[in-house]
């Protein structure tokens, strides 16, 4: 039966994510009373007075308990997830710690509130990563419960905005190449992110009792393959009828590692081992109950993808996206390797340099060795993505510093036939584009 929307009030958690960020909004479009909670949002979603930043997933159940009677909950919509384990990403913490502690927090309350829980498909037999265990972890956890929750079980998410799986897919489309065979035939059945908030806008507008218990696969009835969702994108660039070349899986393995290594650094790329190892699992599953609890039509992949034409940006995103780790990786060696080179193997040519345009001998080293060393950090800081930022600018007033200080003191380095301070120019440029391009909401 339908509600009032001023009456029900909604708790998103991961309002800052793919899927929170366009629920809050879309509820939010409905009428319903909506607060989005993130442990950091983005600055274009700071500024709406219900949104807060919380370290949610160090909050214990009290606290939870305090949040909800303080906004008088009635819906909660569990967004939060991670994809692998690394330095502030922890799956067992964020998928099974914290939904155990939401559950307690919900039936102190003492409250009718009602759990609607983001999950995958798939199901235990399947399951062989730490971020599908833990996942079907929580969902037990919920099951065994006795609190009134709705589980959703999306698909490949297909939205406007690209994060994660879905930006990749997008740059394999925008590419003249092909997954291998195995890749490109695993199921793949999407859903479109209108279809996630509508689901989660007629479970809002209903008692806890009504579709209370049940379990849906969100996705489209017919089944399409990861190859088959690439192609539609491919349609929406006009990139069709491109010849292609298919990478060998050997290919597919080696980024999946070097994604491995960037998330140490605090990097969250697509491709790590955990994604492709879903990917090879595949996305499917049964729409049927979900479809006919709700009667919504789900739409289709070519609905999604293939009949709506890309914009330039969408064009320039897909194809930036996999030279973005490029940029960064490059810039990181750049500023490593030129700081131990002047420091280590060259430090008497470097030295020498100064020597000849006058230095005092007193200076000669420790200018030497600041400035590798200076080198060397700015590389450090540009590959933690916590200070990259702070590395990035770093290094444009680096290098400002060293072609002015190289026009006063040294001017003849302008013109030396390298030209190894005229190419600094292009490394700034460079070091802009990654800086202006960090964001990843």
């Amino acid at each position: 039966m339908p509600l009032n929307a001023d009456v029900r009030k909604i708790l998103v958690l991961g309002a800052s994510g793919l899927i929170g960020c366009f629920v809050t909004r879309d509820l939010r479009r409905r009428g319903f009373p909506v607060v989005g909670v993130a442990r950091k949002l983005s600055a274009s979603q700071k500024g709406r007075a219900l949104d807060l930043e919380l370290p949610l997933i160090s909050m214990d159940a009290a606290a939870l308990t305090r949040l909800l009677r303080d906004h008088c909950i009635d819906v909660v919509v569990n967004c939060l997830g991670v994809l692998q384990d690394g330095p502030g990403s922890d799956t067992g913490a964020v998928h099974r710690d914290f939904v155990a502690r939401l559950l307690q927090a919900i039936r102190e309350s003492r409250q009718a509130i009602r759990l609607v829980h983001i999950s995958i498909p798939g199901t235990v037999e399947t399951d062989q990563t730490a971020f599908s265990t833990t996942k079907r972890e929580a969902e037990r956890l919920i099951a065994e419960s006795g609190v009134a929750y709705t589980i959703l079980r999306p698909g490949f998410v297909v939205a406007l905005a690209a994060y994660g799986g879905s930006a990749m897919v997008r740059s394999l489309a925008a590419y003249p190449l092909d997954l291998p065979a195995a890749e490109q035939n695993a199921p793949f059945q999407p859903v479109a992110m209108e279809d996630i908030a509508a689901t989660i806008a007629w479970l809002a507008a209903r008692d806890p009792g009504e579709a209370g218990g049940v379990t849906w696969d969100l996705m489209q009835q017919e089944p399409v393959t990861l190859g088959g969702v690439i192609d539609q994108f491919r349609r929406g660039f006009g990139a069709g009828e491109w010849p292609r070349l298919a990478m060998p899986a050997f290919l597919l393995d080696i980024g999946a590692r070097l994604g491995d290594l960037a998330n140490l650094f605090g990097w969250m790329p697509p491709m790590r081992t955990t994604a492709i190892a879903e990917l090879r699992r595949g996305v499917s599953g049964s729409p049927a109950g979900w479809i006919a609890a709700t009667g919504i039509t789900p739409k289709t992949i070519a609905e999604m993808a293939g009949q709506r034409p890309a914009t330039i940006q969408d064009i320039w995103f897909a194809r930036l996206f996999p030279i973005k780790a490029l940029v960064i990786a490059n810039l990181v060696l750049f500023w490593l390797v030129s700081g131990f080179i002047a420091l280590v193997i060259s430090y008497d040519a470097a030295a020498d340099i100064l020597r000849s345009h006058g230095f005092p001998p007193w200076l000669v080293a420790p200018i030497t060795v600041g400035t590798s060393l200076m080198d060397m950090s700015i590389g450090v800081l540009i590959a933690f993505r916590r200070t990259s930022a702070y590395g990035l600018i770093a290094g444009i007033i680096a290098s400002l510093g060293y072609m002015v200080g190289a026009a006063i003191l040294t001017p003849d380095l302008w013109i030396e036939p390298l030209g190894a301070l005229v190419k600094t120019g292009p490394a700034i440029v460079l070091m802009l584009v990654a800086l202006l391009t960090l964001d990843n909401r």
